[in-house]
């Protein structure tokens, strides 16, 4: 089988065809002196062959989670529908806007057509195609049932997308009114409230309590706002960095996350549905349980849970039914381990994984739904005590105007 090197890169060609026309393109090759013997096969004269230069500022949008699901979602289509793989990739690039998902799927192309596997191209590519995705998709290559692998990777990707949404539903909305809520108070404290102090100066009366407290609050954000300013960046970057560098700082983190009030519950029940959905089709791909669990804790996505499952991967490479191991974690709802111990009597645990996880993602479609709902009276109640508190501080001196001049 012929192979593609993984240094192979894109090269830019001119020439001229048999027929005397001027020719320019693109080709993928391991150096110029290859691209220059395909072209020749191809009935090509190549007068230039040099490395596609890479564009500093990039072109167009980066490649992102939903993009990978829909390209698998539509070539699964293509194979469904009996269309050859190489051909399936030329139509969806032909269909892609995303310039760098264009690009992506032409380099999965060339790989393949020149002879390699679709697992072998996609492993080329791990910051968009993890080792869940390849592992499914070279299962599917080995059995001869690519068409329905990709079918199953499809829909896990587009149930992994949805779920994400939701969750960023739950956090987002409470987030943007926070930013807005201090945005406004920033601009009351720094412009508004200033004006009204300089008009309180020619009252000749001691102003009230909450007035000076508001004013001295003014001062306060007038003369420090950039400090402030600067010291929640640096917060919101040691933070992020934090995360990224010290695994056991991330993992606090994530176990904090499952005990907030109201937002806890949403994120315990999407973890349960993501592991019930990636067992299922790990499972139903033919990849061994122990194996599978391996694949359920890394895109179990908190470190709570991916600790569990490993153990849990481990007690049943002693001898452990998975029900058991599940329940000895004293982590899992009761509903998911009768579930598991039905599909494992029953030979089904691949059926009875996807109906768990059907059941906690409509659970979490619905708690965020119910949050959204609690929430917005809760916030508009805090934005009118906050900011109508800052009016009322400023117009209190002028209430009490009229006794000064009696």
């Amino acid at each position: 089988m012929a192979t593609v090197s993984p240094t192979a890169q894109i090269y830019v060609y001119k020439g001229k065809s048999k027929d005397g026309r001027q020719i320019k393109g693109e080709m993928r090759g391991s150096n110029p002196s290859l691209v220059k013997a395909q072209l020749r096969q191809q009935g090509i004269i190549a007068k230039s062959v040099r490395k596609k230069p890479k564009d500093l500022f990039g072109s167009g949008k980066p490649i992102k989670p939903g993009d990978i699901a829909t390209f698998s979602r539509q070539m699964a289509t293509m194979m469904k529908a009996g269309v050859p793989l190489v051909q399936s990739f030329e139509i969806v690039s032909d269909g892609a806007e995303n310039p760098n998902m264009k690009k992506l799927i032409d380099d999965l192309h060339a790989d393949v057509a020149a002879g390699n596997s679709f697992a072998f191209a996609l492993r080329k590519f791990p910051q968009h195609f993890d080792n869940l995705f390849c592992s499914l998709i070279e299962a599917g290559e080995n059995s001869g049932s690519l068409d329905t692998l990709l079918d199953r990777v499809a829909t896990y990707k587009e149930k992994s997308e949805q779920l994400k949404r939701k969750i960023k539903k739950a956090m987002t909305y409470p987030i943007a009114v926070i930013i807005v809520a201090i945005i406004v108070t920033a601009i009351l404290l720094i412009k508004v409230v200033p004006v009204f102090a300089d008009v309180f100066t020619g009252f000749g009366a001691d102003l009230p309590a909450f007035t000076l407290f508001v004013v001295g609050l003014s001062d306060f954000a007038q003369k420090w706002w950039f400090v402030i300013l600067a010291t929640l960046i640096a917060i919101g970057y040691a933070f992020k960095t934090a995360r990224l560098r010290s695994p056991k700082f991330s993992d606090a983190v994530d176990k904090a996350m499952l005990k907030l009030p109201a937002v806890g519950p949403i994120l315990n029940n999407a973890v349960i549905a993501r592991y019930a959905r990636t067992l299922a089709t790990t499972f139903a791909a033919g990849v061994p349980l122990v194996e599978a669990l391996g694949s359920v804790a890394g895109a179990s996505g908190n470190a709570v849970y991916r600790d569990a499952i490993l153990q849990v991967q481990a007690d049943v490479t002693t001898g452990l039914t998975i029900h058991t191991a599940l329940k000895a974690t004293d982590l899992f709802p009761v509903m998911l381990l009768q579930l598991t111990s039905i599909g494992e009597e029953s030979g089904s645990l691949d059926e009875m994984m996807e109906k768990a996880a059907d059941h906690y993602e409509e659970a979490v479609d619905n708690a965020v739904d119910n949050l959204t709902a609690l929430l917005e009276p809760m916030i508009m109640a805090v934005l009118g005590v906050l900011v109508g508190g800052l009016l009322i501080a400023m117009y209190l001196p002028i209430f009490q105007l009229g006794n000064v001049v009696g």
